[in-house]
Parts: structure tokens; C-alpha cells; sequence
């Protein structure tokens, strides 16, 4: 039986996958723009974060899970094909977003769930979560600005000769 921390990663190294096909399909659908770029950025941070948990994973003695990770990747493109049918141009990029942004603050939660979990559980020394848990929270907010900004754009109606 697995113990209740490799659950716990197992879980988080799902929802990371989900975040690189997130922040994927960001770049791939704003190209070279601004956003695009941004993406790109996000993407190669999140994918270190990912080899990070990566690595606690093995050092916990924990197996990523295949199943977990397709689940996560299914996910991510039911979510898409959802954001590209029913929510066009910003409205679907701020909603990609927010979704983005809502799995970052996840991601903040488990460095902080990690490193109050490291004082009981040698596995996990000499780890600094408080830096990754900073990293988080820093790149939620660069998130949050452009959210904020597409929520703007994608919530504000401009059909208004119904008022």
C-alpha cells in the first residue's frame, strides 16, 4: 500500500503535466505574440518545477503514476476542446488562464503542504520549500496580470444595444 505522501505527489505530478499542456497550447495559439512568449517562459518554468516534484517523487521511494498523468492529459484537452467551442478569442484565453492560475496557487499549496510535512518526514530534507513556495506564488501573480487583463477583454460585452 502507498503511503499518503506519494498520493499526494503522484497527484501533483498529474496536475503538473497538466500545466505544461496548458501553458502549451497558450504558445501554440498566441504564436510570437506577447502572451505567446510568455507562455514559452511558463512552460520552461513549470517544467522545472515538474523535475523538481520529479525528484522528490523518487526520493520518497514513490512511482509516478502512467494512469494519472493520461487522466491529467485528457483532462487538458477536454478542457481545451471546452475553451475553443464555447468560449471564443479572449474569453477562451482568459478562462485558459485562469485555470492556469488556479493550478499554480495548487502548486504554492504543495510547497507549503511539503515543507510543514519535511519537519515530521526525513525524506523530504534539505529541500527549500520556502523558495519554491516564493517561486509559486511570483509566478502566479506574472498569471494573474495578464488573467486580469483577458478578463477585461473577454468579459466585457460588446453587444451593449440590448441595455
Amino acid at each position: 500500500m502507498k503511503d499518503a505522501l506519494s498520493i499526494y505527489l503522484q497527484d501533483h505530478l498529474a496536475g503538473a503535466t497538466f500545466g505544461v499542456e496548458i501553458v502549451e497550447a497558450l504558445e501554440h495559439d498566441h504564436g510570437t505574440n506577447e502572451l505567446g512568449r510568455q507562455a514559452a517562459a511558463w512552460k520552461n518554468e513549470i517544467k522545472a518545477d515538474q523535475a523538481t516534484l520529479r525528484e522528490i517523487v523518487d526520493r520518497v521511494g514513490a512511482t509516478p503514476s502512467p494512469t494519472k498523468e493520461v487522466i491529467s492529459w485528457i483532462a487538458e484537452k477536454a478542457t481545451r476542446l471546452k475553451l475553443r467551442r464555447q468560449s471564443h478569442g479572449d474569453l477562451g484565453t482568459f478562462e485558459t488562464l485562469e485555470t492556469l492560475a488556479v493550478g499554480i496557487l495548487g502548486k504554492e499549496k504543495l510547497w507549503r503542504a511539503l515543507k510543514a510535512t519535511a519537519e515530521s518526514d526525513t525524506r523530504l530534507a534539505g529541500i527549500d520549500f520556502g523558495a519554491l513556495e516564493q517561486h509559486a506564488r511570483d509566478q502566479h501573480q506574472r498569471v494573474e496580470a495578464y488573467r486580469l487583463q483577458f478578463a477585461v477583454r473577454g468579459l466585457t460585452r460588446l453587444d451593449r444595444a440590448d441595455d
